[in-house]
């Protein structure tokens, strides 16, 4: 049994106020269609102590939401499971700053990666992608 214990952080600029780019991670049907693969299943309750679920094959996605504030900043706290199995426990802070016209959102992540389930690199790689396609959705 091992825990590897990790932290990255994610700086981007985005063209768009950040009134958009928060409200991009505050809809759920906005949300879904950047953070989710087609047919897999998302639900959203944004507000604190609301949860999110996202799912898609063996892979099972859990947060809590513990602080929001709007258009400033979200705080989770969330936990990753590979069919039953546990494989990740994190917690999540994201920033929406303002900068000249547009954000700069800086994301960073906390993570205690249980028994070689998943690793750091992997996470900050699959966050990179989907805020990849977060970029793209806003500039449509």
């Amino acid at each position: 049994m091992t825990v590897k214990h990790s932290t990255f952080t994610i700086d981007r600029n985005y063209p768009q106020p950040p009134g958009k780019v928060f409200a991009a991670w505050a809809d759920p049907a906005v949300k879904a269609s950047w953070l989710m693969a087609p047919g897999h299943h998302h639900e959203l309750d944004f507000r604190v102590g609301g949860r999110e679920v996202a799912s898609g094959g063996q892979l099972r996605f859990e947060a809590t939401y513990r602080d929001i504030v709007d258009g400033k900043r979200i705080v989770y706290c969330a936990t990753l499971h590979d069919g039953d199995k546990l494989s990740t426990v994190s917690q999540t802070t994201v920033e929406f700053i303002a900068d000249g016209e547009g954000t700069r959102l800086v994301l960073a992540e906390q993570g205690a990666y249980l028994d070689d389930m998943e690793q750091p690199e992997w996470r900050e790689q699959g966050v990179n992608s989907q805020l990849d396609t977060l970029a793209k959705l806003l500039a449509e």
